[in-house]
């Protein structure tokens, strides 16, 4: 029997494959805690897991493998949480909104929470890796998509226009470019830089700002060409779009903090960026078939309490009060959820629960007849900026070329997303619309449908994720991380690493390795 026949003919689990040597690990391996999970008497230790997110999940997984027995009690009637694929048929009522039922067609979604996953975030792959999930490319940073600067009592020439994003940054490289190649040549870097370091600036300089010959920033093909003037072929060099004035430029409004570019930057957004085929959502529901019978929905807890020898909880089931006990709780509710539980946890918990704030932040997604920013406007992915409400727009990175498509009309945070989540839905959209067809006209007769959410709002969430500054984070940040009797706490606010899964995954790992290490 060969290798392959041996693996194709047994049931063996990935990480007994990795114990016998037959598979390599991921980068980031297989969680190595003691299988312990039994007494003497062979009967299971228990453990009850609040939430079916993506921290509750994964530890009780990896607690299932150890031999432990879990119950994942979850308010909704769907695992993921804030890992949520909004598709055809998705049900939504906010708190004090209406019912909201999806109408967007087979095949098209947009991702209402989690939407990413970057190159560096390993322990987020192994587990995609381990559970069998293909991915795509996530199309983060496109230059084609537009700035849009709303001024109505401007008339400046960048005012109420839309610039395409690698307009703007390659006229500002190659202003800076040339500038900084100016004050080079007047040696007013003398005292610091040799003749041969400047030299060796100086053509950087020329060739990240695209200099001409006499050092000057004149345009360039990276911002693109004239409309039906692109090279082609006999004598079609193409015509160079030419380039803005630098004075405009610093004038148009564009060094707002809406239109920083941070996917170029920030350690989390830099590609290579990574989704599942057919919506995140993939990952809690390969958890879920994991652990088939394990988990409890439309059982929101209503008390937590620390026991002689462990945890009880009561939760409603079926309108009626049900109690479950347990040798361990891990508890991977949102601290607004957690914050109105009736339990007995530290003082030190709750004023944490009490006291760290979550993000209000809100997406939109706009179904269309066809995909206009494909085919009109070369878009592909990517992410166009306005100061507008609607803050960004987000094109899909699958479904290229389709005969429609599902963009997100808007994605905004703090008091914009507190503002645009107090509308009627049927408000939300038509902000979405109206503010939209300012960069994108082809609104006003492509769009079909639409469905909205304020995380904020959305029952048993409480916000997008927990935001703490330096004080917060000195001052309640470590009551999260230690045992409050048998209750264990995690998930992203546990975390350096708030707002991405690779929190909720490193959190329950922490949790999973501190009750196997107490059991000993």
């Amino acid at each position: 029997m060969t290798r392959r026949d041996f693996i194709n003919q047994t049931s063996a689990s990935y990480a007994g494959l990795l114990a016998w040597g037959l598979l390599q690990p991921a980068p980031a391996s297989a969680l190595k805690a003691a299988a312990n999970g039994r007494r003497e008497n062979g009967k299971p230790r228990t453990v009850v897991v609040l939430g079916a997110g993506l921290a509750g999940l994964t530890a009780a997984y990896e607690l299932g493998k150890l031999g432990y027995d879990c119950t994942v009690l979850e308010a909704r009637n769907r695992t993921g949480g804030r890992v949520w694929t909004v598709r055809g048929g998705t049900s939504e009522t906010e708190l004090g909104g209406t019912p909201q039922t999806c109408r967007f067609e087979e095949g098209h979604y947009f991702n209402g929470g989690a939407a990413r996953i970057p190159h560096h975030h390993q322990l987020t792959l192994h587990y995609c890796r381990e559970l069998g999930l293909p991915l795509q490319i996530f199309n983060g940073n496109n230059e084609a998509g537009f700035l849009y600067n709303d001024q109505p009592d401007s008339t400046g020439p960048l005012a109420n226009r839309r610039l395409r994003i690698k307009e703007y940054h390659n006229d500002m490289r190659g202003y800076t470019a040339e500038l900084l190649t100016k004050s080079l040549d007047q040696s007013a870097l003398d005292q610091q830089l040799t003749k041969e370091d400047i030299e060796k600036l100086i053509d950087f300089l020329k060739n990240e700002g695209d200099l001409n010959t006499a050092r000057l920033y004149k345009g360039t093909n990276r911002r693109g060409y004239k409309s039906n003037r692109e090279p082609g072929a006999g004598q079609s060099p193409g015509e160079l779009t030419d380039p803005f004035g630098l004075t405009d430029l610093l004038r148009s409004g564009f060094s707002q903090p809406v239109f920083y570019n941070v996917g170029d930057y920030i350690y989390e957004q830099q590609t290579t960026l990574l989704q599942p085929v057919g919506g995140m959502d993939a990952i809690p529901k390969a958890f879920e078939k994991k652990l088939a019978g394990k988990i409890q929905f439309n059982a929101p807890v209503t008390e937590l309490r620390k026991t002689e020898n462990g945890v009880r909880v009561v939760y409603q089931k079926n309108g009626k009060p049900t109690e479950l006990s347990a040798d361990f709780c891990v508890c991977t509710l949102p601290l607004p959820m957690l914050k109105n539980l009736d339990s007995d946890l530290s003082g030190a918990v709750k004023r944490a629960a009490d006291f760290v704030p979550y993000i209000k932040t809100g997406k939109i997604g706009l179904q269309f007849k066809r995909r206009f920013w494909e085919e009109d406007d070369w878009i592909y992915g990517g992410i166009s900026r306005t100061n507008m409400d609607i803050n960004q727009i987000w094109y899909p990175s699958f479904g290229f070329q389709g005969s429609k498509g599902v963009l997100i009309g808007y994605y905004n945070f703090y008091g914009r997303a507190e503002a645009v989540g107090a509308l009627p839905v049927a408000e939300r959209e038509k902000l979405a619309l109206e503010q939209g067809r300012k960069i994108h006209p082809q609104y006003a007769t492509e769009f079909e449908n639409s469905f909205s959410l304020a995380w904020h709002r959305i029952p048993y969430s409480g916000g997008g994720w927990a935001t703490y500054d330096d004080a917060i984070r000195k001052k309640h940040y470590p009551a999260l991380l230690e045992p409050d009797g048998n209750i264990y706490l995690a998930g992203e606010h546990t975390t350096y690493l708030t707002a991405w899964m690779a929190g909720a995954f490193t959190s329950a790992r922490r949790a999973v390795e501190a009750i196997t290490a107490r059991v000993g």
